[in-house]
């Protein structure tokens, strides 16, 4: 039935690896395979559990069952099965399962090493990525146009339904990105991961029928879907299931009907089941001019609306804060909110009256700061701030001495009365967004930058809420150089009242000798006035500054 395909045939062009380029026409297509029913000669050793041996329906007699996958001979021409890497094939896409930082460790075997350091360098601007979601880059060394990452869910027996469910979508996700981009065909290999504990045949299942849902909906849009394999045993799951969600012929169907499991999804292929059905029923305590005979509740399928309500703890994994605070009553909270933001108006803020900005609103959530910040964020993606970049106020340094990558901030640079504060924020999103991820420090040269008017306490209570509470975990320490004591009272007063955390970690330098103790001077790009600076507050003592390369040396 299924063979694997020799990559130098054909004419196939080497890549940078060694290995050739494999075309689609060298594949063979699901349709064009040998028609053998494999699962009738099963291994009785087989490590997993055979889902197709639980018959849903009479036993042993299909009629009057109604075939919940017929054949469709356009669909199955567009599906093929390919025993190796996906990074060999010449497709529009190929799919890389990785973790929520898209970092080169957890993803796919070999794709970074195939596709060359450019993958890496531009997942790291991408901003991580949720469970269940994917992501689109460059392809670089590959012979493919484009690579997909997503990530897959981890697995519970208890959570069973769940994680059916995101990895369900991570599938689908995939697919709606390659239409987005306006691609036509994509190579699939398994998003499940042995680190994440899904069973391979349950997530084979899953796959296959959700690109099947999916082809059914928008076939004319895509050309081919390549189910890639690396194991013999996913090779023989695939070989057994594919003529189940695509059979090529009725008598393949007749068999798909007693064969199938019970619950095979939705229309998009997502598990229903009773407990996660939205419920309606009539209000309580409503009062009708006429008796009416109560109705029975309606159930409506919420395959659509996101997982059910289980234990949040897990469904973190997969679901951001900002939708599973919707568990609780939104009238409730939207209520509660405006009652805090009236108080907070209504009084009288002392904060303001001393010139501090406004410190007297509500706290937020974490699910609030999660939502504000992807907010930010997205917009931030999509505007060009070339103007707030050149004036250089926030750039990347290199990494400190224990190797954290470093975020500089140059104080004279911020003119507050010529500057867009809005758009400044967006930018500090955007530029910190690939830091915040792991443990990372910020230089602020304070230098000069007392004849500046600065930003008042309040401002800095609002950006540091939009960065979130990633920031302030991540945060390792921020090196104060050239700190004034204005400086240090407003940096005392943002540790009283708005963060005790992230502002405890503040080191105060007078000197870039002591400065270069934490972070080493080649890894700072430093304007020319910060030297100057530093040798009119010193007078020079202790330092000399080589004009050609601005390194400073300690006198002998």
């Amino acid at each position: 039935m299924y063979r694997p395909v020799a990559t130098t045939t054909r004419g196939g062009v080497p890549t940078d690896s060694g290995d050739s380029v494999v075309t689609l026409d060298q594949v063979p297509r699901w349709i064009d395979s040998d028609i053998r029913y494999l699962y009738e000669n099963e291994d009785p050793n087989s490590d997993y559990a055979d889902p197709l041996s639980s018959v849903s329906g009479s036993e042993g007699n299909a009629n009057g069952i109604v075939s919940k996958f017929p054949v469709d001979h356009e669909i199955n021409s567009k599906i093929y099965l390919w025993r190796g890497d996906p990074w060999n094939l010449e497709v529009d896409a190929v799919v890389n399962s990785t973790n929520e930082n898209l970092d080169e460790a957890h993803s796919s075997p070999g794709l970074h090493a195939a596709a060359g350091p450019g993958l890496a360098e531009e997942c790291a601007t991408l901003g991580g990525c949720r469970t269940g979601m994917a992501k689109v880059t460059n392809a670089y060394d590959l012979p493919a146009r484009r690579v997909i990452h997503t990530v897959g869910p981890k697995y519970a027996v208890k959570y069973h339904t769940a994680a059916e469910n995101a990895l369900s979508h991570c599938y689908r996700s995939c697919l709606e990105l390659l239409i987005e981009n306006g691609l036509q065909s994509i190579a699939m290999g398994c998003i499940y991961t042995e680190a994440k504990s899904y069973p391979r045949e349950p997530a084979a299942h899953v796959a296959i029928r959700t690109v099947r849902r999916f082809l059914e909906k928008q076939k004319d849009k895509i050309e081919a879907v390549v189910f890639c394999t690396n194991t013999s045993s996913d090779t023989e799951i695939y070989k057994r299931l594919l003529p189940l969600y695509f059979p090529r012929n009725n008598h393949e169907e007749e068999i798909a009907r007693l064969k199938l499991p019970a619950d095979v999804g939705d229309e998009n292929g997502e598990t229903t089941t009773a407990e996660r059905k939205i419920r309606i029923k009539p209000l309580p305590n409503s009062k009708t001019s006429s008796p009416k005979t109560p109705q029975a509740s309606v159930d409506l399928s919420a395959s659509n609306v996101g997982l059910s309500r289980r234990s949040s703890s897990y469904l973190d994994s997969f679901l951001d804060p900002a939708f599973m605070s919707l568990i609780k009553d939104p009238d409730q909270r939207r209520r509660e909110q405006w009652e805090k933001t009236a108080q907070a108006q209504n009084s009288w803020n002392c904060f303001k009256m001393l010139g501090y900005g406004d410190l007297g609103g509500p706290a937020l959530s974490a699910a609030e700061e999660y939502t504000l910040h992807s907010r930010y964020l997205a917009k931030a993606n999509s505007l060009n701030l070339s103007e707030i970049a050149e004036m250089k106020i926030v750039y990347r340094g290199g990494v400190d001495s224990e190797g954290r990558p470093v975020m500089v901030v140059v104080g004279a640079h911020f003119l507050l009365r010529c500057l867009d504060l809005e758009r400044f924020i967006l930018y500090v999103v955007k530029e910190f967004e690939p830091l915040i991820q792991k443990p990372y420090s910020i230089v602020y040269f304070h230098s000069a930058a007392s004849l500046q008017m600065q930003p008042d306490l309040g401002w800095m209570k609002r950006l540091q809420q939009i960065l979130g509470r990633k920031h302030q975990r991540n945060l390792h320490a921020i090196y104060v150089l050239h700190p004034t004591f204005g400086l240090k009272s407003s940096i005392f007063g943002l540790q009283l009242f708005v963060d005790n955390v992230v502002w405890k970690k503040v080191v105060y330098l007078d000197r870039l000798l002591q400065l270069f103790r934490y972070v080493p001077r080649e890894q700072l790009t430093i304007p020319d006035f910060v030297f100057q600076h530093d040798l009119e507050v010193n007078g020079g003592k202790g330092l000399i500054v080589d004009p050609r390369t601005k390194y400073v040396y300690q006198r002998p």
